[in-house]
């Protein structure tokens, strides 16, 4: 029993039991005294006595037992964390000794086999960081290659949860509702039918090599997907892992079905046509009215194939190897084609995107550029791309004399780079053509180019990376969240920004943002951060701390969008915040407008740090984060990415000195918080949700 009791509360049993027995002795000497020489008269005299000599024990032992409580109980607990922090969460500063200056040598000797434990960790560190530099730089070489391969890379585990993707699965995933992130079910991104079967098919070959291929669809249902799958070689355990790439081919079936249709409609619309010429050529009738059903037919036939003609002519492209460019970057490469050849350029370009082969089309213009120059010996010129309904139309604009489209249509056959591609070739294949005309008071020459699309910012989420732990490979799955090992959970840890500390008074959220920890460490890439528009002024008090402003959220989304879109990237994760109920309440206000529920475990990093360094010591974010040897930058201090990351890392110290305790599993770490609830209310109780 005694055992579960802290050092400090043992003490005081220590006391109050000294105390107890001192009052004991007393009263039974004084007993004793009383019946050898005592008299009545004197009984009222004895228990005077006793009393006040009761209460003056009592007082002493009481005034020896603070002073013991806060010289040496107190400063010995601080030792034991501090060495505990140093041993499970890497904190390497110097021990604060001057509140254990009464404890002798011992505070001096923790910090000295603190500072060598630390020495040795550095070492070694430094040891296996020359040896693995080398192997580091080759794995930042493989990841870049990864991630700019042309297809999507995934791998899962045989329970088809994320272990592995490159930037290009983020683009390709990123249509779904949710955010893409490690450990989450492929099936939250993909349709599971084909997915399963694939997978199923691997599992039951006879071959461990042996490949499967797939089409499956996004989501949303935009994208078609041709993929292939084969089962992991080095799966850590888990037999079902497998390996997934995957290619948008949308664009491809969708030109596959334009030319069957066009196909189809050349049998239907003209097999018909040449039936009937058949018929008229070869019956009885007059010839004059047999002569003028054949020119009708003959017509309506040459009609008929003109419009096909120019049907096939929109398909020609479909075939030819294209992508979406941005039409500045078309002037820049055309620039760069000009340098040294003494002519100069000028661009104007919308900032549009055209589905193009961008080396033919700069080839075809630079080949333009210089028939234009050998016949009227202009020197300067300008590329205007701007947006015409549906398409880019792209001027060559000159200073000097003007070329008829009799010439211009006599360039058409000429070559414009090695291989014998000319002009008409390059145009045909782009479905478009070269006129002549003006633009303002200067000759060019025109041509369109389609289809075009918007432009979108790339984020730092989509840039070059690649996302990975193969160690989820190995992670084991409990049925049972309180017999889960922490490590074993996904954790999303998570704060706000609000316009003031009233949620019921009308106080909202003015930024929210989070990180994810999976297998125990933080994943850097996937990062949650959303400024909210909170549909009321944000005082400038609030916006002094925070440093949102009313102007910054504008555009932002509404709270209750923004409530979505967490609860999305924080689906199936246990949550974690410094203080959680003040954050949670500017979540479950808002649970039944957005139709969603906020059930998920949560963990307080107040009450962790209560676990882990004892109740008397201070709790604020700032306090822990140097005690445990986090640095958050001045800047990014109360603003909520910042202090979530800050957050984060702290929880991971926390997490790991809990586990130097004993305290591994999930179950375990919640009945010991549960101990410090009178410093923060537990937000895994039902009752506590519901008030």
């Amino acid at each position: 029993m005694l055992i579960k009791i802290g050092l400090r509360g043992r003490i005081l049993l220590f006391f109050v039991a000294l105390a107890a027995g001192a009052v004991a002795a007393l009263a039974v000497g004084l007993w004793f005294g009383y019946h050898r020489e005592g008299s009545p008269d004197m009984l009222n005299a004895f228990v005077q006595g006793a009393v006040a000599a009761g209460f003056l024990i009592l007082a002493l032992v009481t005034w020896i037992w603070f002073l013991f409580d806060t010289h040496v109980a107190r400063p010995i607990d601080k030792v034991a964390s501090a060495m505990r922090a140093r041993a499970h969460a890497d904190v390497e500063q110097d021990f604060a000794t001057e509140e254990a200056r009464y404890l002798g040598d011992l505070a001096a000797a923790a910090s000295a086999t603190a500072a060598t434990l630390a020495q040795t960790r550095g070492a070694l560190a430094e040891s296996v960081q020359r040896e693995t530099a080398r192997l580091s730089s080759d794995k930042n070489k493989l990841e870049q290659l990864l991630a700019d391969v042309p297809p999507a890379v995934l791998l899962c585990t045989g329970r088809h949860h994320l272990v592995f993707y490159n930037g290009v699965a983020k683009q390709f995933l990123a249509g779904s509702q949710r955010p893409v992130c490690l450990d989450r079910n492929i099936f939250d991104y993909l349709s599971e039918g084909p997915i399963r079967d694939a997978h199923h098919r691997l599992l039951e070959s006879a071959d461990r090599d042996a490949v499967v291929e797939f089409i499956c669809l996004s989501p949303c249902g935009q994208r078609r997907l041709a993929g292939r799958m084969r089962l992991a070689g080095d799966n850590g355990g888990d037999g079902g892992a497998y390996v997934m790439t995957l290619r948008d081919v949308t664009t491809e079936v969708a030109a596959y079905g334009r030319r069957d249709v066009l196909l189809g409609d050349v049998f239907l619309q003209v097999r018909p046509a040449v039936s009937q010429l058949r018929q008229l050529m070869t019956g009885n009738g007059e010839p004059q009215v047999a002569g003028d059903a054949i020119r009708r037919q003959i017509e309506t036939l040459d009609a008929t194939l003109d419009a096909l003609e120019d049907r096939f002519e929109h398909c020609r492209s479909d075939g030819w190897p294209m992508a979406p460019t941005d039409a500045r970057e078309l002037g820049s490469q055309l620039h760069r084609e000009l340098q040294g050849s003494g002519l100069s350029l000028e661009i104007e370009a919308a900032a549009v995107a055209v589905r193009c082969n961008a080396f033919d089309i700069v080839s075809l213009l630079a080949h333009v550029v210089s028939r234009v120059n050998g016949t009227t010996s202009a020197t300067a010129f300008q590329l205007a791309i701007s947006e015409a309904g549906d398409a880019a139309e792209v001027s060559l604009s000159w200073s000097g004399g003007s070329i008829p489209q009799e010439e211009l249509q006599t360039w058409l056959g000429d070559p414009v780079y090695e291989g014998g591609v000319t002009c008409e070739t390059i145009l045909k294949a782009h479905g478009n053509a070269l006129s002549v005309g003006l633009l303002g008071d200067r000759p060019c020459v025109k041509t369109r180019l389609r289809p075009i699309e918007r432009l979108r910012s790339v984020g730092t989420d989509l840039s070059r990376h690649v996302v990975y732990d193969f160690d989820l490979l190995s992670r084991m799955h409990y049925e049972k969240l309180s017999d889960a090992k922490l490590d074993a959970l996904t954790f999303v840890v998570f704060d706000t920004e609000t316009t003031g500390l009233l949620p019921e008074q009308g106080d909202e959220i003015v930024q929210i943002a989070a990180v994810r920890i999976v297998n125990g460490k933080r994943v850097k890439r996937e990062v949650f951060n959303l400024l909210v528009n909170p549909g009321r002024p944000i005082p400038a008090s609030a916006t002094a701390i925070h440093g949102v402003s009313d102007a910054m959220v504008a555009d932002a989304v509404s709270v209750q969008e923004a409530v979505r879109q967490f609860h999305r990237f924080a689906e199936g994760a246990v949550l974690v915040a410094h203080n959680a109920p003040f954050d949670m309440e500017f979540l479950y206000r808002r649970e039944k407008e957005v139709g969603l529920r906020f059930l998920h475990p949560i963990l307080d990093t107040v009450l962790v740090s209560a676990t882990a360094f004892g109740r008397a010591e201070t709790h604020t974010l700032d306090a822990l984060a140097s005690r445990l040897g986090v640095h958050i930058e001045e800047d990014d201090r109360h603003t909520a990415l910042g202090d979530a990351i800050a957050t984060a890392d702290v929880f991971i110290k926390l997490k790991d000195m809990l586990a130097g305790q004993g305290l591994v599993k999930f179950g375990d770490v919640l009945a010991s918080v549960r101990s410090h609830q009178r410093l923060v209310r537990d937000l895994n109780d039902p009752q506590a949700h519901a008030s």
